[in-house]
């Protein structure tokens, strides 16, 4: 991936995957380096954030580079200066854009007129990061990735396509359980279905949480309103009533299923209070892990990987 730009999973293949997941497993027992120690990777920020302000900043200073980060008051895109203007002017200065964006086309934009690669650190449309670095969990826990199922309950959002194209790429039965309007989007399920067809998994998409669940090894979850959101959130409550992850629930799953959920959680609403407590959640060590795998992706972006491919099957 050295000098390329990363805004969907649809951007990797299945060679992607188990190389990533060797360095980012490389990189976690390695510590600190001095790989990227010139390189400057700028955070453009139209979104607060917690994980993934802190996750690549700490990234980029573990493998010895810095990070900037430009606040939604100090850059303004396409308000204060024109996204064109801002990738043009940034390539000047650093060596990759990380941008954190409401509007996917802001990122699509970034990229055309950038001349440094763009990572999408979360747009309305996917969540790359956080699915790669849910493999890398999922990988820990279990040991493998293929032929393992994993049940999504909840909003189709920008978490859900990411981690269904993900799962199909890496060889994992994806099912997805979503309330009648708030589904995956079709085009990113026809996409998803082309990778399982060569990973030989299935991509299902069902109204009925309990039926997607059952014997399932990964139980995820996400929000049902997210930022930018509030404005529909009491219409969303209603509307995701029966699709709360709480124990009855995780009881259909396999017995030793994990519970994943990429945080902030809303307690109460798409998790049970307590649930994330529990031995079966994994929740914390995916919020590490999106340190350790966006290591390994500034690694490849800006240096380049060689490694051996990692067999995760």
């Amino acid at each position: 991936m050295k000098g390329k730009d990363l805004l969907s999973i649809a951007d990797l293949n299945r060679e992607d995957i188990p190389l990533l997941l060797s360095r980012a497993v490389e990189l976690k027992a390695e510590g600190w380096t001095s790989s990227l120690s010139e390189k400057v990777l700028a955070l453009v920020f139209e979104k607060p954030s917690l994980r993934t302000r802190v996750s690549f900043e700490v990234a980029m200073r573990q493998l010895g580079g810095h990070a900037i980060y430009l606040s939604p008051a100090e850059v303004g895109l396409g308000v204060r200066e024109s996204v064109a203007d801002v990738a043009r002017v940034l390539s000047r200065y650093v060596d990759a854009i990380a941008a954190r964006t409401f509007a996917h086309q802001t990122l699509e934009v970034l990229a055309q007129f950038a001349d440094v690669p763009v990572i999408n650190a979360l747009s309305d449309l996917e969540h790359p990061c956080q699915a790669l670095a849910d493999l890398l969990t999922i990988y820990e826990k279990k040991g493998e990735l293929e032929g393992l199922t994993l049940a999504y309950v909840g909003d189709g959002n920008n978490v859900a396509h990411s981690l269904m194209l993900a799962s199909a790429l890496a060889g994992i039965n994806f099912r997805a359980a979503s309330p009648s309007g708030y589904e995956v989007r079709d085009d990113l399920v026809r996409l998803a279905r082309d990778y399982a067809a060569e990973s030989g998994v299935e991509i299902t998409c069902m109204e009925d949480p309990r039926q997607a669940v059952y014997e399932a090894d990964i139980i995820y979850t996400d929000v049902w309103t997210s930022m930018g959101q509030e404005a529909e959130s009491e219409k969303r409550r209603v509307a995701f009533a029966g699709y709360q992850v709480n124990g009855e629930l995780l009881r259909l799953a396999e017995e030793d299923a994990i519970l994943m959920h990429p945080l902030p959680a809303h307690y109460g609403e798409e998790v049970a209070e307590g649930i994330l407590e529990t031995p079966q959640s994994v929740v914390f060590d995916q919020a590490e892990n999106r340190m350790h795998m966006q290591k390994a992706l500034l690694a490849d972006m800006l240096g380049g990987l060689e490694l051996p491919l990692m067999k995760y099957g």
